[in-house]
């Protein structure tokens, strides 16, 4: 993982911590969350406070998402808003992270100023058991503490101004006007400054979970649809009456329920022949078999003309593998804009051509869902799927670790936005 981390690929953009205020501050939530302090004199944090170097620290990469439910958060300033999270067992978090951010923002930006912001992203279970458990997480609500109590703080004194107002002689208690000035050292004016986080409930939407091997579960209005392994407990057993279940292995059924709801993207000759979604799916499938075939040989798989000639020097490979033999008819149908009838084509070649609807709340989700069937497309991967990435990324040889992390820097990280919006139809 070490080339992943120079690169940036993985545990990019994190918030160095080596301010000593800052770490004790970090200290001092994770006492209160009842674990052991950092030694360290330095490390990096994401959005919510994970920390890759005291998760190693510690021996415990789950330190803050115990179970994998119930995320504890570490907030040591309102910048973190900016950054990614690495660390998760729900695709989600970082969604309900800048609800909390945004809907807070006054409240943190005063609180952070002298004190560090824990808790939890409190769900109604303990622990995932089966399927039921996940569907159960309809909203959930942040548990919220300060190193140095200042919200409570802040709380008490706003209660003694209510009664300062309220009872008519509350100004001639002593020990009570004594109190609120030594609250207000500490919270300051808090007439301008709130020191209290008030938006705590958010609703817990579609989401990705990485328990049971991975579940997909998607709400809409009239029905709610879990995709995963059956073989999972509660799977097709919890909430028949409400809850459709799709084996994730039934690709025709995935793909036709995206159709139905409208999250996906059929393909098009307006969109592909725009964005070269093709061509880059192409590339991809070229990098993997040249690789995979020949895993010491360094390849060249942006060069058309290489390309072009590897395929002629493998063709018994290619025709054999069978995929790019039929994007390279899709290609050509599409660059012509013929009609092409889509119950002709098998479902993997279907997922190949499409893409997750522009626009739609569950874009990210959608693409990320449509890698698992894509898996030779590693942009894609790293872009909507990063556990797979990763896992992924583990089993290749060196050389092909290289061209991917040089590819994913070139193609990606050099312009992410405008790299989802070209190929994607992304806007965020």
């Amino acid at each position: 993982m070490k080339r992943l981390e120079e690169s940036e690929l993985i545990y990019g953009r994190m918030m160095p911590v080596v301010e000593p205020h800052l770490i004790k501050r970090y200290n001092q939530a994770l006492s209160g969350l009842g674990l052991p302090k950092t030694k360290l004199k330095s490390f990096r944090i994401d959005m919510t406070g994970y920390s890759p170097e005291i998760a190693q620290e510690h021996g415990d990469p789950q330190y803050l998402d115990p179970h994998g439910v119930n995320r504890r958060f570490i907030i040591l300033s309102p910048n973190q808003l900016q950054l990614p999270v690495v660390h998760t067992a729900f695709s989600n978090t970082g969604e309900l992270m800048h609800q909390f951010f945004e809907g807070n923002a006054k409240a943190l930006n005063a609180l952070t100023i002298k004190d560090v912001v824990y808790g939890e992203i409190d769900d109604p279970i303990l622990q995932v058991q089966d399927i039921e458990d996940l569907l159960s997480i309809e909203q959930v609500e942040f548990k919220v503490f300060t190193g140095q109590n200042l919200a409570q703080q802040a709380l008490d004194l706003r209660q003694m101004m209510d009664r300062l107002k309220k009872e008519p002689n509350a100004w001639r208690d002593d020990d009570l006007l004594n109190q609120m000035v030594d609250l207000a050292q500490s919270t300051g004016d808090i007439r301008n400054n709130s020191l209290v986080p008030t938006e705590l409930i958010f609703r817990h939407n579609t989401f990705w979970s990485s328990h049971f091997g991975g579940v997909y579960v998607f709400i809409d209005e009239r029905e709610t649809t879990v995709i995963g392994d059956p073989s999972a407990p509660g799977f097709r057993r919890s909430r028949p009456w409400q809850v459709s279940y799709i084996d994730r292995e039934d690709k025709d059924l995935v793909y036709r329920f995206l159709v139905e709801t409208g999250r996906v993207d059929i393909p098009r000759g307006s969109w592909i022949e725009r964005t070269g979604y093709l061509d880059h799916r192409l590339e991809m499938l070229v990098t993997m078999l040249a690789y995979h075939a020949e895993p010491r040989r360094k390849h060249n798989p942006t060069d058309h003309r290489w390309s072009k000639s590897w395929i002629n020097d493998n063709a018994a490979l290619v025709r054999k593998e069978g995929t790019m033999p039929f994007l390279r008819w899709a290609k050509r149908e599409y660059e012509a804009w013929a009609t092409v009838d889509l119950d002709e084509i098998d479902a993997r070649g279907k997922f190949i051509l499409s893409r997750a609807k522009p626009g739609i709340d569950d874009q990210w989700l959608v693409n990320r869902l449509i890698s698992d069937y894509v898996p030779f497309d590693f942009v894609y991967r790293y872009i909507f799927n990063k556990p797979a990435f990763y896992s992924d990324y583990e089993a290749w040889g060196e050389r092909l670790k290289q061209h991917v992390v040089e590819q994913v820097q070139a193609t990606y990280l050099s312009n992410k936005s405008g790299y989802r919006t070209r190929m994607y139809g992304m806007h965020n």
